[in-house]
């Protein structure tokens, strides 16, 4: 082996940096092996075409913890969020709805289809933020390892104690979203269609899943427990695009001490004595260290990164069923000009232009996206949330012109006749930009050019698995101590000494730094263990 580490990070993505950080920060000698030409895995800003640059996977900011921008000091180091006036603009066929600018706006908002819904919608909004903020206190906090004896058992009681101390409709409330569908769940609160619509798109963001599938409440939770400028539940655009977020926490790890190596792809866990002991990277070089941390999803780390023997049977079973794929088509497109809306005319820079738009006219069309997709591979009408971020940082492209986000749901990890997403990405790319020129007609026209990553780009070019923007399902299966396996929910690997950092721990996807920083605090909890042990030998 050439060269010998106190820890090696498999992936410079946002956790695998934020592990990085806090380990060196702690003394530890660090490097990072990114597989890319630039760290910060799918939040990174590129130019996508000359003159056009945009977070070309990750693309909008809400869920990063706030103990981690400040650790990392990531405000000196450039890190600025520019908050949504309004949240989202929902056109519909006929008609239109925002969400957010306040609870005034948008009870307002909702009293054009319901007054019963724009009465309900205190309430709601009070009942989810108590669940919402439940897991936020949960984020940062080890999973116990349910079953894995007495010290485990008093964790899961700790953990499990503020939950206790809910009143009873909290409880009742987080029962329903842990279990219910997000059809079931929002039938509960209210009545009009639109109004559910607007709500019921955050339950299949990367999820491949319908409204009516049991457990998508969950997944529209995970999508408000976040925060933009202290501000609960906000989301926010990055100047600068994502890139900036991760180029800043690379800073951070270069001030830490922390070595990284771009074009540096991990082909093995290299274990010694039963436990992990280096990487050998694909150009043959082999890397020793005591630790190694794996900012890559279970799925990869565990069915191409250790061999088979070197993991427990049962263990093995259960990865192999490990369930991934968000469903997730993501283009970026360079525009001459923004979308003329029919429902909402108007092709200069206006409020709903700085929102997110979401093209999911009603709950079942969410469905029937959704089963489209199990049949045919991808939606005839599918499910588009598109941003337009040149209308609040307009360095991201020339003047005049703008960019479009186009996060598209409903497309199959693997298409069900046999064919590869290479023969039809082009044909799809195109049926996702007339699903968009429906309701704003000069949007064809409009584009310059386009960026496209299907499900099998999103894996070549990111390392995601299926295509999975959250390293495995969000369902309640593969959540909280069950992430990635029941048993090793507390980043802890079967094989000593290798740890999970990424977005197949908890408490999964998004950008939030979370399992990034909890796994570094449970390596270094580790470490001074064996350091005790070794003193009193």
């Amino acid at each position: 082996m050439t060269k010998r580490y106190d820890a090696l990070i498999i992936g410079g993505g946002h956790n695998g940096l934020v592990c990085a950080f806090y380990l060196a920060r702690a003394g530890l000698k660090v490097r990072v092996l990114e597989r890319r030409h630039v760290v910060g895995g799918a939040a990174v800003t590129e130019e996508f075409h000359p003159g056009f640059r945009n977070s070309t996977a990750s693309y909008t900011v809400s869920l990063l913890r706030p103990k981690v921008i400040a650790d990392m000091r990531l405000h000196d180091r450039g890190y600025r969020i520019i908050e949504r006036t309004i949240s989202n603009f929902f056109p519909f066929p006929d008609t239109y709805l925002t969400l957010g600018g306040g609870t005034q706006r948008t009870q307002e908002q909702f009293a054009r289809f319901s007054t019963k819904d724009a009465a309900a919608y205190p309430a709601y909004d009070a009942a989810l933020e108590k669940v919402a903020q439940v897991l936020r206190d949960l984020a940062l906090k080890t999973p116990p390892n349910v079953g894995g004896g007495l010290v485990e058992l008093v964790a899961a009681a700790r953990q499990g104690w503020p939950l206790a101390k809910l009143d009873i409709a909290a409880q009742r409330d987080l029962l329903d979203v842990f279990t219910k569908s997000a059809r079931d769940f929002l039938d509960g609160w209210f009545e009009d269609d639109h109004v559910k619509s607007a709500f019921a798109f955050d339950a299949v963001v990367g999820n491949f899943a319908g409204v009516s599938t049991p457990g998508s409440a969950y997944v529209l939770l995970h999508h408000v427990f976040g925060e933009v400028n202290g501000k609960y539940g906000a989301w926010g655009h990055s100047v600068g695009g994502m890139g900036a977020i991760t180029q800043a926490m690379a800073a951070a790890c270069l001030d830490a001490g922390v070595e990284i190596s771009l074009e540096a792809p991990v082909a093995k866990v290299l274990v010694e004595g039963g436990r992990a002991a280096g990487v050998r990277l694909d150009s043959g070089e082999e890397i020793a260290a005591g630790i190694v941390a794996a900012n890559v999803g279970p799925a990869m780390l565990y069915r191409g990164m250790v061999d088979a023997h070197e993991l427990p049977d049962d263990f093995r079973r259960r990865i192999a069923g490990f369930k991934t794929g968000s469903g997730t088509f993501r283009m970026n497109v360079a525009l001459s000009e923004l979308p003329d809306f029919t429902v909402l005319p108007g092709k200069e820079r206006a409020e709903h232009h700085t929102a997110g738009i979401i093209i999911a006219p009603g709950m079942d069309y969410m469905d029937r996206a959704y089963d489209d997709a199990r049949v045919h591979g991808w939606s005839k009408e599918p499910i588009v949330e598109m941003k337009l971020p040149t209308t609040v940082d307009d360095s991201l492209a020339p003047p005049g012109m703008h960019i479009a986000s186009l996060f598209c749901q409903q497309f199959a990890p693997e298409l069900p006749d046999g064919r590869s997403w290479d023969d039809v990405r082009e044909a799809v790319a195109d049926h996702i930009i007339d699903t968009v020129d429906r309701h704003a007609p000069n949007f064809r026209r409009s584009v310059i050019a386009r960026q496209i990553h299907s499900p099998l780009d999103l894996e070549r070019k990111f390392g995601l698995v299926g295509g999975d923007i959250f390293h495995g399902r969000m369902s309640l299966d593969q959540l909280w101590s069950a992430r990635p396996v029941l048993g090793h929910g507390d980043y802890r690997a079967p094989l000593p000494g290798l740890y999970l950092c990424g977005s197949g721990a908890h408490p999964g996807g998004g950008v939030t730094g979370a399992p990034g920083h909890n796994a570094a605090h449970e390596i270094l909890k580790d470490r001074s263990v064996i350091g005790r042990l070794r003193r009193r030998a």
